[in-house]
């Protein structure tokens, strides 16, 4: 048997194992409080409209072939989460992991063809699901089910809090990043607060950010941030206030706001994307991964 194949098995048994032995995160993190910011997260929403998917182009294929199934990560509210794990076809040793946080339509086929071109770089991907299996395809049903997060987020803490169990201990990964999209991006930056000092980078497509300087101060993880400069749910001021918190407080980052685009700039399947920018922030996306996730051999 080859050694991936040995890796792989190993990953899901142990996977598997823990879920059915309850076993949560041992990581003692202060539960970040839910700010006015992410309680107003639905207003994104009015920003960008779900093509139809005859109308949206075709997904981005993966750098490389990957592998990929839906397995439980987690247990929360005593219902077993499953959530989409892809890695790299040709990977034998671990490799760093990403926790990828769906948009508000949940997690659909979009975001697996996304975790999919994460995982295509060289990294081990989870895409968790906030939503209990749900998906969205219209606007009161996105606003329905984001609220239902919002407003018992401790539960969301929880899921993510395993996610990142899922890959240290089962995935063995060495160095681990989270990222989002839109209601996804702002649960990116709270895996950065729940694991101040733990979580090695967080990227932050076009989410709710904050300007608190007492819930960004333990952050220790580099920020790359990408947000629309005619993002009506993110205001470019609100991203500059933030900036100008990290600023002071001396965090590793970088904020790009694009001029010219709103909200879901990146999302093939909104009505706001804008092609050439997402490939402009893809680029930002793979070099800071690597920058920060790649470990020297």
């Amino acid at each position: 048997m080859s050694g991936k194949i040995k890796w792989q098995l190993a990953t899901c048994l142990a996977v598997i194992l823990s879920i059915l032995t309850g076993c949560e995160s041992g990581t003692d993190t202060q539960t970040p409080q839910a700010s006015s910011a992410d309680r107003q997260a639905s207003d994104a929403l009015s920003n960008a409209d779900r093509l139809a998917d005859n109308d949206a182009p075709a997904p981005v294929e993966p750098a490389k072939p990957v592998v990929a199934e839906m397995l439980p990560y987690a247990e929360v509210d005593e219902q077993l989460v499953y959530g989409y794990f892809a890695f790299p076809a040709d990977m034998v040793d671990p490799l760093p992991g990403v926790i990828v946080v769906h948009e508000r339509w949940g997690l659909d086929d979009g975001v697996r063809a996304l975790a999919d071109r994460i995982a295509g770089q060289g990294y081990v991907v989870l895409a968790v699901d906030l939503y209990g299996g749900a998906t969205a395809t219209d606007i009161p049903g996105a606003r329905k089910l984001m609220v239902g997060v919002v407003e018992n987020a401790e539960l969301a803490n929880a899921n993510i809090r395993q996610a990142y169990q899922f890959l240290t201990d089962s995935a063995e990964a060495p160095k681990i990043a989270s990222l989002g999209w839109s209601f996804g991006g702002g649960w990116a930056l709270n895996a950065a607060m729940l694991f101040p000092d733990d979580l090695d980078a967080t990227v932050i497509y076009y989410g709710q950010v904050t300007d608190s300087e007492e819930r960004l101060a333990p952050v220790s993880a580099p920020i790359l941030g990408l947000f629309g400069e005619n993002d009506r749910g993110v205001p470019a001021d609100d991203v500059r206030d933030f900036e100008a918190t990290l600023a002071k407080l001396d965090k590793e980052f970088e904020i790009e706001i694009y001029s010219g685009v709103g909200h879901a700039f990146a999302d093939p399947q909104a009505s706001n994307y804008d092609a050439e920018t997402a490939e402009l922030a893809w680029a930002r996306v793979v070099n800071f991964l690597n920058e920060h996730l790649v470990v020297a051999q």
